[in-house]
């Protein structure tokens, strides 16, 4: 997953964006509260959670951003739980319980910031569409594409998990085809973000 940003990050700098990569697993926080500070009428949070913990500022530099890209990898057919706090923060406070004159959530957030996630998963495509992933983690991308405009999403399969198997209690892997997997298409997933890291800056400088 972090080589995969990097890529994205070299591909938006090439671009000629200025970026950040933050990792989540550097700070304590949890995920939304239900609270509904950012529910009040009049509120003045606009968008920023009202819990003060160390995502707060983390969460302003995202809000200041005019593009966004979330790693995670997949445990048990879902992101980690520290994105889905993450994301859980991020999200709802931008998200309207009121309606438009077409019965839409309210745009909280007139500015388009382009969104993508990044997605790792130990497993191979064929059982991911088994299980549905494209849809499971589909869902998040979708919330995130409403909120703040448009979301795309790459999802990377039968990664490479560790760097000696006989380690580890990992016998259902077929290490030779993984070995296969890494040396021929992990290459072709990172040329694909370094693609989405200049896309997604493209569009977020053309918008400014």
């Amino acid at each position: 997953t972090a080589k995969l940003l990097d890529k994205v990050q070299e591909g938006a700098q090439a671009a000629g964006a200025d970026t950040k990569i933050i990792h989540l697993y550097d700070f304590q926080y949890q995920g939304c509260k239900s609270c509904f500070a950012c529910k009040l009428k009049n509120s003045k949070t606009d968008g920023l959670c009202a819990i003060r913990d160390d995502l707060r500022p983390v969460l302003q530099e995202v809000l200041a951003a005019d593009s966004i890209v979330i790693g995670s990898p997949v445990y048990f057919a879902m992101p980690t739980g520290q994105v889905r706090s993450f994301f859980e923060r991020l999200a709802f406070p931008n998200f309207s319980y009121d309606l438009d004159e077409k019965g839409m959530p309210r745009k909280i957030r007139e500015r388009k910031i382009p969104t993508a996630f990044i997605y790792t998963m130990g497993c191979p495509p064929e059982y991911a569409k088994q299980l549905n992933y494209d849809t499971l983690l589909g869902i998040t991308g979708d919330f995130l594409g409403n909120i703040f405009g448009e979301n795309e999403q790459l999802l990377v399969y039968d990664t490479y998990q560790f760097t000696d198997y006989t380690k580890y209690a990992a016998g259902s892997a077929d290490v030779s085809h993984k070995e296969k997997v890494k040396e021929t298409e992990f290459p072709r997933s990172l040329a694909a973000a370094y693609e989405l890291g200049q896309r997604l800056a493209q569009k977020a400088i053309s918008d400014i």
